[in-house]
Order: structure tokens, then sequence, then C-alpha cells
């Protein structure tokens, strides 16, 4: 068994980093929303899942793909980013008991699916690089949970803070980061 070289290693735990920011991101706005802390841990738990999962399913599939797939992953994640923003700003100002995508159900799976999504892009050229895939697809998973309950938190807590305006805030913070992913 051979170690593993420390550069290799630094790349991985980057990889994990960067890939880990968008749950963060997100996790902020919808962590404005009024969720309990069950709901966080398995919000957070469902996306570490699918942040393993989707560079699997990359890996799986092979790098031929990744450029005809990157370009309708990104717009289709930053159009539902959009969505899930003009709905919790729409749930906000018309006060309804309802939502339309909460982090419940499907909605907690479309989350979870578009918050990965650029994981699956990486799996396609971990697959190929011959890179430490067990260990990157491991920490992808750890780091996007542990990211994904921090934001959680944090958004509940200025949810407290700011009220049920903070829903609006969260919203604007999505379509804003909706905007950036499709620009």
């Amino acid at each position: 068994m051979t170690s593993l070289p420390l550069g290799e290693f630094m790349s991985i735990l980057m990889m994990a980093f960067a890939l880990s920011m968008d749950a963060f991101s997100v996790g902020l706005g919808i962590g404005m929303q009024a969720i309990r802390l069950k709901r966080i841990a398995l919000i957070g738990l469902t996306v570490g899942i699918f942040h393993i999962l989707m560079p699997f399913i990359g890996i799986l599939l092979g790098s031929y793909i990744s450029v005809k797939i990157e370009g309708i992953a990104m717009i289709g994640a930053g159009l539902l980013l959009i969505g899930i923003g003009i709905q919790m700003i729409i749930h906000t100002l018309h006060q309804k008991d309802n939502q339309l995508l909460a982090p419940v159900g499907l909605g907690l799976f479309v989350f979870a699916f578009t918050v990965s999504l650029d994981s699956f892009s990486i799996g396609l050229s971990l697959g190929m690089s011959g890179i430490a895939t067990a260990l990157a697809i491991s920490l992808f998973g750890i780091f996007s949970t542990v990211f994904t309950w921090t934001a959680l938190l944090i958004g509940r807590k200025t949810h407290h803070l700011l009220g049920t305006y903070s829903e609006v805030i969260g919203g604007v913070i999505l379509c804003g980061l909706g905007l950036l992913v499709l620009f």
C-alpha cells in the first residue's frame, strides 16, 4: 500500500472545499426559513450523500461527455436557484402557509441535486485522472455536509435576528447565486 502524495491530498482537500461552497452559499438562504434542528441534520446529510453520489456517477460515465453536460447542468442549476429564490420572496410577501419548494420531500432532493451538480463534472474528470477517487468523494461528502450544516445554522440564527423578512433576503441571495451561475 502506497501513501498518497501531499500535493495530491491537498488538491483533493481544495476540491472538496470548493465544491462545498455552493452548498454553503445556498444553505445560508435556505437556513433563513424557520427550520428545525432535525431538518437541518437531514438536509446536511442529504446534501453530503448527493456530493458522494454525483461524482461517483460522473466517474462511471467517463469524461467524454463532460463538455456536453457541464453547460446544461450549469444552466439548470442557475434556473433552479433563481426559481427557489423567487418562490421564497413571493411566499414571504404573500404570507402563505405552504411553500412551493421547501427543503422537505422533493424540494430537499432538488436542493441537494442542484448544489451537487458541479461535483458531477468533477467526477467525470476524476475518473480519467487516476486520483484517489474513494478518498476524494468521501471528502466531498464530509465537507459538503459540514458546510451545509454550518450555513443552515447561521441562516437560522439570522432568521431569528431579522424576523420574517429574512426569507426575502434569503430569496434575493439565491436569485443572485442563480444569476452568478448563469452569467
